[in-house]
């Protein structure tokens, strides 16, 4: 194995050097239960999570109920409902199995960060979509 380390002079610490605490990412997963969900658009609970250092500091569910609004009001209100909730707590990231084209183009034009495909654990996908989103910042 070819280690490699950096010289030290009497007046430099030793110690492994200290680094800073992670930037809090706010991600917003498409919720069932604890799985993500299919479809953002007809997501009846959505989940917003902070994640920061690594690890969720707070898990907040909401029944947003867009299920039954989806096809309710003028044209653009749905899209009207998900941006007012992201912008409302902050949101970097979406998680979510689906969304259509207009409302990725729209997030996109947010600076929220679509993240498409997602199922399994909510929790767990939080973790990789806050990670992702932090790699994206680099």
């Amino acid at each position: 194995m070819n280690e490699q380390h950096t010289p030290t002079s009497d007046s430099q610490s030793t110690a492994a050097p200290r680094t800073a605490p992670s930037t809090p990412v706010v991600v917003a997963i498409n919720v069932i239960g604890d799985s993500v969900g299919a479809g953002l658009g007809r997501a009846h609970s959505m989940a917003v999570a902070t994640v920061a250092d690594g690890a969720i500091s707070e898990w907040k569910e909401y029944e947003v109920n867009w299920d039954t609004l989806h096809d309710t009001g003028p044209e653009g209100t749905h899209h009207g409902r998900i941006v007012r909730f992201l912008r409302e707590h902050g949101v970097n990231a979406v998680i979510t199995g689906h969304a259509g084209p207009p409302m990725v183009n729209t997030m996109s034009k947010l600076g929220v960060l679509p993240l498409l495909g997602a199922a399994g654990p909510a929790r767990d996908a939080a973790l990789a979509g806050a990670q992702i989103w932090l790699e994206q910042q680099r």
